[in-house]
């Protein structure tokens, strides 16, 4: 009827578990064979079969509960008008409710109207929506001895209410903690290369690994999606090489871990910082979670006023059409004074580029020393490592500002 719906469970591998003696019960069970194993749950009824009867419970406890429930039933129907605010539930499509009634676990009810009866029902929600957790990039040491940052972002499911709740305290941090255990295990049988090149099928893995020991908790990985941070150290020849070593992002699946803006910044520079040759002057600093510290650049000979003329021997009615925005350089110098440079790419002609400041409003701000502008135009900073360590300031749309890589692979060329 309305208050009582048999409840399908998706198929579930079978486990043989045995139950704990209650009262008047023989405890012949403890001396079978196999009686204590890693992942058997005594106390809960066979719900793999969907059998919810307690077999633990003996006659004397069965007979007292059938008289406490009925009469409570009684005294329920009696003040039904008043009592039936309390004691009927509306539940959605997209939930159950786990009824413990004296204690022992029934069957979950819903979705529609369910009747729950006062003082000897506890019940508890459980949404059966998929949710998604990230776990924060790790520090993950590779099988060649590679130090890579490395998170993942995952959805999951509950697929049985009743084991999400008396299988496990805290559902989302146990999840939590065995996938990101389950990471750095699965990765540090990798080395470098392994983990940029077989990212799907590391992820499928992944997922299974997680299944393993979740299933038994009633939830199961929908999908898990590898994120990756910077390389902190690159796999060596000896193990004495220091962590500051000279490094380069991974190209191949860098920037989907990371957010917002710094993930626009990346999509865009990251693959060309990919096959840029090793002669970068920037080296990588030690980074966790709570620290980003700074890609430190090594400065070379070079002023603004030498990149201005280059600048403006490139301007074109093609890079206008390309770019279509203005910018506008606040520029600090070593000595504390502040300069301004705009950069005009609009519709006008072939565009413009001068020091001073636009007469209208621009697309974009950035603010940067003069050093690290001519690095970054030279190729030799990264504008991605600029962003991400502070030393680059983007005030406006962080898409306009990618448009300037346009400009930058021409001035490389």
């Amino acid at each position: 009827g309305m208050f009582g719906r048999s409840y399908q469970l998706l198929p579930q591998r079978d486990s043989s578990s045995q139950k704990t003696p209650g009262l008047f019960v023989n405890s012949h069970s403890f001396s079978q064979p196999g009686y204590h194993k890693g992942l058997s749950f005594d106390y809960i009824p066979n719900i793999s079969a969907n059998d919810f009867t307690d077999a633990s419970q003996g006659w004397v406890s069965w007979i007292c509960n059938l008289i406490v429930i009925f009469l409570v039933y009684i005294c329920t129907f009696i003040a039904f008008p008043v009592t039936g605010w309390f004691v009927l539930k509306t539940v959605p499509n997209y939930q159950r409710v786990v009824v413990f009634r004296l204690g022992r676990v029934c069957p979950p009810k819903g979705p529609g109207v369910v009747l729950v009866l006062p003082l000897i029902d506890q019940w508890q929600r459980v949404d059966l929506r998929t949710r998604a957790f990230n776990i924060p990039p790790c520090q993950v040491v590779t099988r060649d001895g590679g130090v890579l940052l490395v998170g993942a972002d995952i959805q999951f499911r509950i697929w049985n209410p009743v084991m999400s709740v008396v299988s496990v305290q805290d559902l989302n941090a146990s999840t939590r903690m065995t996938a990101q255990n389950a990471l750095t295990h699965s990765l540090s049988k990798k080395t470098i290369r392994e983990i940029q090149t077989e990212r799907l099928k590391l992820e499928e893995y992944l997922g299974m690994d997680i299944n393993e020991m979740t299933h038994p908790w009633g939830l199961e990985v929908d999908r898990v999606e590898l994120t990756f941070g910077s390389l902190l150290k690159a796999q060596g020849e000896g193990q004495a090489a220091p962590l500051t070593t000279p490094a380069s992002l991974p190209s191949a699946p860098g920037p989907e871990g990371l957010t917002d803006s710094i993930q626009q910044l990346a999509m865009h520079f990251l693959s060309h910082s990919g096959s840029s040759h090793p002669q970068q002057k920037d080296s990588l600093t030690l980074m966790n979670e709570l620290s980003s510290e700074a890609e430190v650049a090594v400065v070379t000979p070079g002023s603004v006023e030498e990149l201005l003329s280059r600048v403006q021997m490139l301007l074109s009615e093609t890079l206008v059409q390309q770019v279509r925005a203005c910018f506008q350089f606040e520029i600090s110098t070593a000595d504390g004074q502040q300069r301004q440079y705009y950069l005009d790419l609009t519709q006008a002609g072939s565009g413009a580029a001068g020091s001073g400041s636009l007469c209208r409003e621009p697309d974009v701000t950035l603010s940067m020393s003069d050093c690290d502008l001519v690095d970054m135009f030279q190729g030799r900073l990264r504008p991605f490592a600029a962003y991400t360590s502070g030393k680059l300031k983007v005030q406006g749309d962080v898409k306009t500002a990618m448009k300037l890589e346009e400009l930058i692979k021409q001035l490389k060329k």
